[in-house]
């Protein structure tokens, strides 16, 4: 399975026990479907990858998994929250507005914003026992950052970090989805600080950072 960057690993640390298995699997979905874009070396080939990703899930609500690892963990531990297997290939649409030959257009980083992030967000939460929270919004925030952060091209990160300028993340987040939030907080952090100060993952300022959000929901 796809591996999870520092911070989310450490975001994890403070899911509850019960819960944590559920939300990391799902966290490494969306770094799965983050590998396959960054490993494809032909775009067609990658919206190959991305559309089997896409029709597996979706056949997780009728059948059983097949032998993959990370279906079998979805089926395993995050559909039995309530999660359905065409809601995660939903996420899907989020990646395939960004695949090699796509051009980062307002309307595909909007798409990437809403099927990626929100949908992150929300199914995160869902899992975390608060649906009450409005994050659709810090996902779609988060999903634009964590796009720039990862973009070689100066003129793709500049979009990207300009789209989620628009989208407005204020609040204070409830106790229970704060290890959300703490990701959410750096991609705050990350955008007022820009793309020519970027921190590696797992620095010290990216800990504290996370730590502040976890005591205070800011």
């Amino acid at each position: 399975m796809a591996d999870l960057d520092p911070d989310r690993q450490l975001a994890l640390v403070y899911v509850p026990a019960s819960k944590r298995a559920a939300v990391e699997t799902l966290w490494r979905l969306d770094a799965a479907f983050g590998a396959v874009l960054a490993t494809g070396t032909e775009p067609m080939i990658s919206r190959i990858r991305l559309a089997w990703w896409r029709e597996a899930l979706e056949k997780l609500d009728t059948a059983p998994p097949p032998a993959e690892p990370l279906l079998r963990a979805l089926a395993g531990h995050v559909l039995p929250c309530g999660v359905a297997g065409a809601e995660l290939a939903a996420m899907e649409a989020g990646w395939a507005a960004i695949a090699p030959g796509e051009r980062l257009t307002p309307d595909n980083l909007a798409r990437h914003g809403a099927a990626r992030g929100a949908r992150l967000f929300e199914l995160s939460a869902r899992l975390l026992g608060d649906e009450s929270h409005p994050v659709a919004q810090a996902g779609r925030h988060w999903a634009l950052v964590d796009l720039a952060r990862h973009s070689a091209a100066q003129d793709e990160r500049g979009a990207a970090f300009l789209a989620a300028g628009a989208v407005e993340t204020r609040g204070r987040w409830p106790a229970r989805l704060r290890p959300l939030g703490m990701i959410s907080a750096l991609a705050r952090r990350d955008r007022s600080r820009g793309p020519e100060r970027a921190e590696r993952p797992g620095s010290p300022g990216r800990m504290l950072r996370m730590m502040r959000h976890r005591l205070t929901g800011y």
